[in-house]
């Protein structure tokens, strides 16, 4: 009978998993050997971050109003859901959104109003319309750096587009559901340090990692015999260390110069 040897061949995949480990370690030896400076630009961009989210940025309020689009129903049809109108309705918002910021309306607030001390195309800057979905709620935003103009320029925008609707649609379908109050707590809607913080943690680390592999890879020179033996592909023999002045003051001191005629000779006999 014929025996038949086997042998052990390593696979592709265990060879590319050991290369891959091996790389790994040089990543995170790499990230170890730069951990100064990947840390000195974390550190330094979360505290400008931080100084100027706290310091240096104007904290800005925001007030809402709502409205509801909503036609009302016909005697003969008192306390019947029509569900073609509410569907009319929604419809209608879009275009309602795109009358609201128009200068139509934006007009009429600042004239009625001059107390808010606006022009047309600031105020359409600062005005947000949005509706959630398939809704006839329609929620009316301003953004200021004062809380109390803030609430007084969303309840203006919302009185005056309620009164121009019907002149501009010929229909009457526009409720305000609720206005902004001065009694609610002012909240700054952009001063979260802790978000701004975490982000700029996050873009900094980045930033540090690839600003240690850059240089990593822009560095030419031989730091240690690690290095030589990978460039060289050749075992370290020997090491010639550099020696301080403290360790040479040191060894000449410890050394005695000998004078002539001292130390052991050999006689020759004559």
């Amino acid at each position: 009978m014929q025996r038949i040897s086997t042998s052990v061949i390593p696979s592709k995949t265990s060879q590319a998993g050991r290369t891959g480990l091996v790389q790994l370690k040089e990543y995170i030896r790499l990230i170890r050997k730069r951990m100064w400076l990947i840390g000195s630009i974390v550190l330094l961009v979360c505290t400008v971050v931080g100084i100027k989210n706290v310091y240096f940025t104007p904290q800005v309020y925001e007030a809402t109003a709502k409205l509801i689009i909503n036609q009302t129903p016909r005697p003969d049809r008192a306390g019947v859901v029509d569900y073609s109108v509410v569907q009319t309705n929604i419809a209608l918002t879009n275009s309602y959104k795109q009358i609201m910021i128009s200068s139509a309306i934006m007009d009429q607030v600042v004239a009625s109003f001059p107390d808010l001390k606006v022009t047309p195309s600031a105020l359409a800057q600062k005005l947000r319309v949005n509706t959630a979905g398939d809704s006839q709620v329609m929620d009316v935003t301003v953004r200021d750096l004062s809380y109390t103009k803030a609430v007084k320029t969303v309840n203006a925008v919302a009185k005056v587009f309620k009164r121009q609707i019907p002149s501009i649609m010929k229909m009457d379908n526009v409720t305000i559901l609720s206005e902004a109050s001065l009694n609610d707590p002012a909240v700054p809607v952009n001063n979260n340090p802790a978000i701004q913080i975490f982000i700029a943690f996050a873009i900094s680390l980045l930033l540090g990692i690839g600003l240690a592999f850059l240089l990593e890879v822009l560095d030419d020179t031989f730091k240690n015999e690690e290095d030589i033996e990978k460039e060289l592909g050749l075992p370290t023999l020997s090491l010639i260390t550099k020696m301080k002045k403290e360790d040479r003051r040191s060894d000449s001191s410890t050394t005695t110069p000998k004078q002539v005629g001292e130390g052991q000779y050999a006689a020759i006999n004559q």
